[in-house]
Formats: C-alpha cells, structure tokens, sequence
C-alpha cells in the first residue's frame, strides 16, 4: 500500500507541476499568435487547467478503468464547486457582476449537465455518446471564440477577466521557450496521469473499494489541484474573475472532453449508482452556480456562509464515499 500512496503522491505533484508549464507553454504560444488575452483565458487556459482530467482519464480508459475515467470527470466537477469555489468564497465573497457573459456561460454549464445525464439512462457510455460530447466540445469552442471575439469593454466581466489575464500571461517569451514548456508540460502530464491512475487501481484493490469511489474521491480531488491552486491564488488577490471563469470552464472541458474521450477509448458500463446518486449530487453542486448571476432576493453572488456550506457539504459526500456508507 505504502508504494501505490507513493504513485499516487509523485502523481499528483507531476500533474501540478506539468500543468502549470502546459498553462505557460499553450498560453504563451497562443498569445505568441495573436489571440487575444480573454479568447485565451475562455479557450486555452480552460483546456490546459482540464489537462490533468483528461489525461488521467484517457489512463484510466485505455486500461479498462471506467470507474476512474468516469468518476474522475464527475468527481472533479464536485470538487471544483464545492471545494474550489468554497474555499475561494470562504477567503473572498464573490460578489458577482451582473454580466450578460457570465449567466450565460452558467446556463450553458447547467445545460450540459442535464443533456449529458439524458446519455447516462442507459447505464453505458459507448462511442456514439463520446462523438456526441466531442461533438459538443467543437461546437462550445467555436461559441466561445465567436462571444468572446464580440465582447466589448462595456462588459464588467470581459473588461475584469481582460485586465486580470493580461496580468498573469508570461510575457517576452520566445517560440523555443513556449514550445519547450508546451512539451515538457504535456510529457509530465502524461507521466503523472499513468503514475496515478496505476496507484488508484492497485489502492482500490486493496482498501476493497470500488474504482469508481476512488476516481470521485482521491483522483478528482488530486486532478482538481490546479483549479484550486489558481482560484486561491485570485481570491487572495481579490481577483475573483478568473476564478469563476477558471471553474466554469474546467467543468464544461470535463463534460464534454474528459467524458467524451473515455467514451470513445473504450466503450463504459456505468455502475447504476452513477445516475441515481453521484450524477445528480453534481448536478445539485452545478446549481448553486445560479447564486453567481441570479438572486432575486439580494445581490447575486457567494458570500462566506454559502462558500462553508459548499466546503461541509463536500466534505461529507467524500467521507460519506470513504466510509462506504454509500
């Protein structure tokens, strides 16, 4: 057990690390090609923050491993709302911007979420469903590109999230400096990803719990990392946009695109639980999201009290999972 914790711990911190560079490495060079700084934060940034995600998932799904691949993609969009955003609310309220971007990127997200359990009836993930997703992903991309190439500086949240990348982009690095961190990114990525996935497995067998239980609970917090590590990082900066952006983004990657190419590696039998129990409770974590841009009794957005009922509510579905009281 003692070496597949110590999998596990390498292969969280080469995920960190690795998609750190792969942020770096893909920002810099789209930045290097012109694309302006919220097209990269809306697209790029969003991709490479899902990286961990996806390649774990791709791991898990080359192997056989459903439960990890689709529990990871589940657990990580849990993780995201619940611990990311919980913790970022509890360190600064987000006080969201009435911004016509912002509730329309949340009602896409909670779109996703119930079109994508409408897939889940049948208890199987197959390669049809995994084309629709990835078919899903394409036609995101091209809306976000073409909302975000429209967006004016009269949008409070395009002018917030503009100013606030700029900031954060690398700047003067080279093609060969870009290119170099894009590589060495992707190779720890993938490095990380078989690292981990093969301590779960082995972990799982050996705590007599289900890979799906370990993919919604030690995979999806491990994979989430990133996403908590910048929405830290912005909270205590009080730049809560690229927060909220930064979770809204890795959530649809992880519907569309981690879902997606498990379903299209190898066809998934899901275990029943996953629509009548851990589905829902995402869909139910993805709804508090409507508090960002709609509270017809106050101001719209999450104050600390919300942000420590996100983070309690969480933690009781991992121990609850943990437990095997569920």
């Amino acid at each position: 057990m003692l070496l597949d914790l110590i999998y596990i711990v390498i292969g969280f911190g080469l995920l960190i690390w690795g998609a750190d560079r792969f942020v770096i490495g893909a920002s810099s060079t789209a930045s290097i090609l012109g694309v302006p700084p919220l097209l990269i934060g809306l697209t790029v940034v969003g991709f490479a923050t899902s990286a961990p995600e996806i390649l774990v998932s791709v791991s898990a799904a080359t192997q056989g491993l459903s439960g990890i691949a689709v529990g990871n993609a589940l657990g990580s969009n849990i993780a995201n709302i619940g611990l990311v955003l919980g913790l970022t609310a509890l360190i600064a309220p987000i006080n969201a911007t009435h911004s016509a971007t912002l509730r329309k990127e949340i009602s896409l997200l909670i779109l996703l979420t119930l079109a994508t359990m409408l897939l889940f009836l049948d208890n199987s993930l197959d390669r049809l469903d995994g084309l629709i997703l990835i078919g899903g992903l394409i036609i995101f991309l091209g809306w976000v590109t073409r909302t975000g190439m429209r967006l004016s500086t009269s949008d409070p949240l395009a002018s917030e999230l503009t100013q606030e990348l700029t900031s954060e982009l690398p700047t003067q690095l080279s093609w060969k400096t870009a290119g170099l961190w894009l590589i060495l990114g992707l190779t720890t990525l993938l490095i990380g990803a078989n690292l981990l996935v093969a301590g779960a497995e082995n972990l799982a067998v050996r705590m007599g719990i289900s890979e799906l239980v370990i993919g919604l609970t030690i995979v999806a917090v491990g994979t989430s990392l990133p996403e908590l590590a910048v929405s830290v990082i912005s909270a205590l900066k009080g730049e809560t946009g690229i927060a909220i952006g930064n979770i809204i983004g890795s959530n649809v990657f992880n519907l569309l695109a981690v879902v997606g190419v498990a379903g299209l590696i190898h066809p998934i039998q899901l275990d029943p639980s996953v629509l009548t129990l851990h589905y829902p409770v995402m869909a139910v974590f993805t709804l508090v999201l409507l508090r960002l841009a709609y509270n017809p009794f106050g101001t719209a957005g999450l104050g600390r009290i919300t942000g420590f009922c996100l983070l309690a509510a969480f933690f009781a579905y991992q121990t609850t999972l943990l437990t095997g009281n569920l």
